[in-house]
């Protein structure tokens, strides 16, 4: 009975065939939508989080807190770093490394009728181990340019491409105008092709300088605006986090004057943030699936006003409730089912294309795809068990007599 239920309700689908594509649409479009944002937003993710785990985890971000007025206002960042506090921590701390100062700011690099806007920062040659990232050409800032506070400049390899394409600016000037004033610097080196971003930034589009450079020439300041520090492991970086936090508890006196996140902690979050995100915007491609319901809803309606004089046939034949009940509801099903079937197929082909476009991991969760689908065959049943109910109460006799 089952068999030849389901190869009736095929056959009126058969029968209708541009009204069945069409009430189907909202399933294909729903589960489609929703495979294919799901996997949009794990690819978006496996891409931040690879080039952020490309730095290490291990690394540990050092920033300035900031003080609250009574207003609730936050004022100026407090001027507690200094050089002289790397150092500190790294002797303080033994679970750290390194301890790198950190100061950026934006300007414009101009070299002969070339200028572009860049990130300028002030580092050292520590820079270099922390992030693996090397000069392909030249060197990089050494202990007597920190010393001197020399005027040189290291390039990432896009300024390169934008300031001198057509030549080797090893040894060239270039100039850097910063908050109304020009500096001249002398390149001396040009960096690797590194693809990164998260909290450092893209680091082929910066320019780097000596920190002491930075602070008496650029921000005329004795303070840094924070570290990155380094753990010796992965392993410990959580204790090194600890270690440097009592450090400047102590140090500062208050806990509100820094700020400290480790590079678990970023991946944590970025991955929280995603998550929520794909979640968001999967719940709203599912309301697609409830209007794709309704139709099939109103298809199935329509198709028990259509067949009236079927059921009454089939009852006065011997047919139960039950059968005319399974019967309609197998042909909803089968709408869903079908519907869902094809929106997997242009779910895939959506989230194909739109990775290859963007340039991130083709990703697609199999969790995703069960969820759509079981979804899809619950709408199936939730929106075809009235139509259903409606076709399995009706009185033979009148259906018999329906025109």
């Amino acid at each position: 009975m089952i068999f030849e239920i389901i190869i009736i309700a095929l056959n009126s689908l058969k029968a209708n065939k541009l009204r069945t594509f069409l009430s189907m649409l909202g399933i294909i479009i729903g589960v489609g939508a929703v495979i294919a944002i799901v996997s949009i937003g794990t690819g978006t993710q496996q891409r931040i989080t690879a080039k952020i785990s490309n730095l290490g985890s291990n690394l540990i971000n050092i920033r300035r807190g900031y003080r609250w007025s009574r207003s609730g206002v936050s004022s100026t960042a407090t001027n507690v770093f200094t050089l002289e506090m790397a150092e500190y921590i790294e002797k303080s701390c033994p679970d750290v490394k390194v301890v790198l100062p950190n100061n950026q700011g934006s300007g414009l690099l101009i070299k002969g009728e070339n200028n572009i806007q860049a990130t300028v920062v002030g580092t050292e040659a520590a820079y270099q181990e922390i992030y693996d990232y090397y000069p392909r050409q030249g060197k990089f800032i050494g202990p007597d340019d920190l010393k001197e506070a020399n005027n040189i400049i290291v390039l990432g390899s896009e300024l390169v491409n934008e300031l001198s394409p057509d030549s080797n600016p090893l040894g060239k000037s270039i100039k850097f105008n910063y908050q109304n004033r020009t500096l001249l610097f002398t390149v001396v080196g040009v960096m690797e092709d590194k693809s990164t971003g998260g909290p450092v930034g893209d680091l082929n589009s910066q320019a780097y300088i000596p920190s002491t450079t930075y602070m008496n020439k650029l921000a005329n300041s004795n303070y840094v605006s924070g570290f990155t520090a380094q753990a010796r492991s992965s392993e410990v970086a959580s204790e090194a986090v600890d270690q440097i936090e009592y450090f400047l508890i102590k140090a500062i006196g208050d806990k509100d004057g820094f700020h400290i996140m480790s590079q678990d902690q970023i991946l944590d979050t970025i991955n929280d943030v995603t998550n929520s995100m794909t979640l968001m915007l999967g719940g709203i491609a599912a309301i697609s699936l409830l209007v794709g319901g309704i139709g099939i809803m109103n298809i199935m309606l329509v198709s028990v006003t259509e067949r009236t004089k079927e059921v009454g046939i089939r009852k006065a034949l011997g047919a139960k409730k039950k059968d005319i009940l399974t019967q309609f509801l197998i042909e909803s099903l089968a709408l869903s089912g079908i519907g869902g079937v094809l929106g997997i197929g242009l779910g895939y082909i959506g989230a194909y294309l739109i990775a290859q476009f963007a340039g991130w991991p083709f990703v697609v969760s199999n969790l995703s795809v069960i969820v759509a689908f079981s979804f899809s065959l619950l709408i199936g049943i939730f929106f075809g068990i009235y139509p259903a109910m409606k076709a399995a109460a009706l009185d033979p006799v009148d259906a018999l007599s329906y025109e």
